[in-house]
């Protein structure tokens, strides 16, 4: 199964887990860091895999004019239902005109894209000169590894699979009575850096995002990366 079809299968779910307020790590991790890294607002940006419309809510209150892009129908209708301006598309073929855009997001999407690939590429295509691209994922460190043994401040971070290696996998997830399962697939930094070269963007700021309590066992490993990049 496709992560597309994966993710279209969870909209419902994920509608009510986005939607929950302080629910979603968008709250304690992702919105303020993120949004200091957007740009101000130009002709027109676009929100590759933007879900139930979230990021875009945000974006539009900051002056942004924003189209919202995600494979599901599910998700683009419940963003739709709230104001949002959304289309049904894959992000590795975007029904955007070349150069349109001066800033393309793509906010914990990219990890969860079929062809992570060819949706930069996408990305890059649609962007005018000086255009740039933010984008979040999964840090690569989080997705090639886990925390094992009791919850103590030593316990060790463990990568059994090769790092380097792509693969799919799934984490299924229950808090506070909401269920969701995540489809996405494991990639390097080394994947996204050449993605990001071969395409031509420059990286301008780069962030490691992670638990901010010294307790946690998060605090010494990176959770998220956050990077902005940009085009000659």
């Amino acid at each position: 199964m496709s992560m597309r079809r994966a993710w279209d299968d969870e909209a419902a779910n994920w509608i009510r887990w986005a939607r929950a307020p302080g629910h979603d790590s968008y709250w304690r991790f992702h919105a303020a860091r993120f949004l200091e890294l957007i740009p101000p607002p130009g002709r027109l940006t676009v929100d590759l895999g933007s879900g139930e419309g979230r990021l875009a809510r945000d974006l539009r209150a900051r002056g942004h004019r924003v189209l919202e892009l995600d494979g599901s129908l599910a998700m683009v209708s419940a963003s739709v239902a709230l104001g949002g301006q959304a289309v049904v598309a894959d992000v590795a073929s975007l029904p955007i005109p070349t150069g349109a855009a001066d800033l393309a997001v793509a906010f914990m999407s990219l990890h969860d894209a079929d062809d992570m690939p060819r949706a930069m590429a996408e990305a890059r295509r649609v962007l005018g000169p000086g255009g740039r691209l933010v984008l979040a994922i999964v840090h690569p460190i989080n997705s090639a590894g886990g925390f094992e043994g009791d919850r103590g401040a030593g316990q060790p971070f463990v990568i059994r699979e090769s790092y380097f290696a792509p693969r799919r996998y799934t984490d299924d997830i229950e808090r506070d009575g909401l269920r969701m399962r995540f489809s996405s697939e494991h990639r390097s930094l080394d994947a996204y850096s050449r993605a990001l070269e071969d395409t031509g963007f420059v990286i301008e700021a780069l962030r490691e995002v992670t638990e901010p309590d010294p307790e946690d066992r998060w605090f010494r490993v990176p959770m998220f990366l956050d990077v902005r990049a940009r085009l000659p």
